[in-house]
This record gives C-alpha cells, structure tokens and sequence, in this order.
C-alpha cells in the first residue's frame, strides 16, 4: 500500500517535537504512545530522513529534525490566520490592516487617510499601534505590521517606502522664557540649556540628524532627558526641565503652555516616510496605497 505525508503526520511531528516525550506528546494527542511512536516510524521513511534521536533517557530532533519543525510551526501559524481571515470574511469584513506610526503622523497624514479608508472601504479592520521607527521597521519585517509611518534615513531591505512629506525643525520654550528673542532666535543662543531629546532607541538616524545640528552650530548639548513620546517632551519643557528641538508638525494637535520658535537658519530637515513589506499577500494593501496616492498633502 502506498502512503503518502499527511497534515495528521505533520501535526504528530510538531507536538513530539514540542514535548520530546512520547507519552506527554500521545496524552496530548489523544491517541497511543505506540500508535505515536508508528505514525512517527511511518513519516521517517516516508520522508526517508531520521527526525529524531531516541535513547531510554531522551528524545532528541535532529538536525532534519529541528528544520522540518521550524517549518511546520509557520506552516500551522499561516493555517491560523487562513482561519481567521475565513471568519472575518464571514463576517462582512474583506481585509484587515495592521498600521504602526509615530506622533507627527497623527498629527497630519494619518486621520486622513484613515477617514477615507471608512469612508471607501468601511469593512476593512484596522488596529494602529503607536511605535519608534526601529519597532516599526522590526515588526514590518516580521510581517507583524502591515504599514508604518515613519522616519528612516534608509528603506530597510526587503521593505518599500515612500516620502510623505519633509519639514524642518523648531525650538520648544517654556513660555515667557527670557532668552526668546521672536524671529531672531538662533539655536546658539541656548547652548547653555538643558536639552530634551527623542531618544536614540526612538530612531538612530533620527538622533544622529539632531545631534548633527548642535554639531554644525559648534556646541554639544547638555542633555537632561531622553523619551519616545512628544508629549512627554513638551510637558516637561513646560516644567521648565529643559528645551527640546522637534520636527514642525509637532506643534500641531498637543494642548500645550510652550512656545514653538522656527530654526529657519538650520539646514537638517527631516521626512516622514510610508513603508510597507515588499511581499505580502494581505489584500488591503494595495488599497491603502491607492487612496494614499490620491490624498492631497
């Protein structure tokens, strides 16, 4: 009788391997330590390779082993979400969108491009997770995320981006502070400030772009706080903790007791970027891109 690999082998495979105990792997299965222990046999030489080491002490993957598990595990995983998405297809919704972004989207492209979505699509899924720029271009890759807004300095291999828009950089004053001198502050005046900064966890590139710009101007920075979040940096400049250098868009969408003060003679400028995984199979993607495109920035 001819055999052949089954998804029941695969799933008897992947459940020893977890357990490397045959009776614990059989109890949780349902089924035989023998009936196990033949399945297993059978698959072995169906596949003519030996999957694991057996010894009265141990149960060991082999090198085969330890391969066919790491496939089985996202074989099984992509069997989930086929699962999940047959269910949210049941329920009326066609495709789900996972997004990650960084405060300044929020505060410009992002709830456009989210009203238009309801607005043309309104059975698409989304979930927004506000992350660095590192823990978006991580979770990209993982395909944990379907799109990120944020600031890269390069497109990351294996992603895909596109400029949204570039800005420069203003001051954060606490108000009334006694250095402001209206349009002709410069940066130098305020080397003597305590900084607050994005931290360079938030972004490498990013930092390094800031910490460029007190380089150009001739001083290095006393720096009394580093943080992810631009709330946490104006609320702090209101306590008068330090001052902060923060891109433009920054200034709009915060209630805040601070002045925003133009850098006009600083060169650096920085972009916001839309960034996505060059190869998915997630269906709504294409139609983020295309409303994207048509959006007027």
């Amino acid at each position: 009788m001819d055999y052949q690999i089954e998804l029941r082998h695969l799933k008897y495979f992947q459940i020893l391997a977890e357990e490397l105990h045959y009776r614990k792997a059989a109890e949780r299965l349902f089924i035989s330590q023998p009936g196990l222990s033949r399945q297993i046999k059978q698959m072995e030489e169906l596949l003519n390779v030996k999957l694991f080491e057996r010894s009265r002490r141990e149960v060991q993957l082999t090198a085969a082993g330890k391969y066919l598990k790491l496939e089985t595990d996202k074989m099984f995983l992509h069997f989930l979400e086929i699962n999940s998405n047959l269910e949210k297809i049941a329920q009326g919704v066609i495709a789900t969108l996972k997004l990650g972004f960084i405060g300044s989207a929020v505060q410009t492209i992002l709830p456009q491009l989210l009203k238009k979505i309801k607005k043309q699509y309104p059975s698409v899924e989304i979930t927004l997770s506000e992350l660095s720029n590192e823990k978006q271009m991580e979770l990209l890759l993982k395909n944990e995320l379907d799109f990120g807004f944020a600031r890269i300095k390069e497109t990351p291999l294996g992603l895909k981006s596109l400029p949204i828009f570039t800005e420069k950089f203003m001051l954060v004053l606490p108000k009334n502070h006694p250095k402001y001198q209206g349009k002709k502050t410069k940066l130098l005046d305020f080397k003597e400030e305590s900084f607050i900064l994005f931290s360079k966890e938030y972004s490498h590139s990013y930092y390094d772009l800031i910490m460029s710009i007190f380089l150009q101007q001739g001083f290095q920075p006393k720096v009394s706080l580093r943080t992810v979040n631009a709330l946490t940096i104006f609320t702090m400049v209101e306590q008068h903790q330090g001052i902060a250098i923060v891109p433009t868009s920054l200034q709009k969408g915060y209630v805040t007791n601070v002045e925003f003060v133009p850098l006009n003679n600083i060169p650096q400028q920085t972009t916001l970027f839309l960034v996505w995984k060059e190869k998915s199979n997630n269906p709504a993607i294409p139609i983020l891109l295309s409303i994207f495109n048509n959006i007027d920035q």
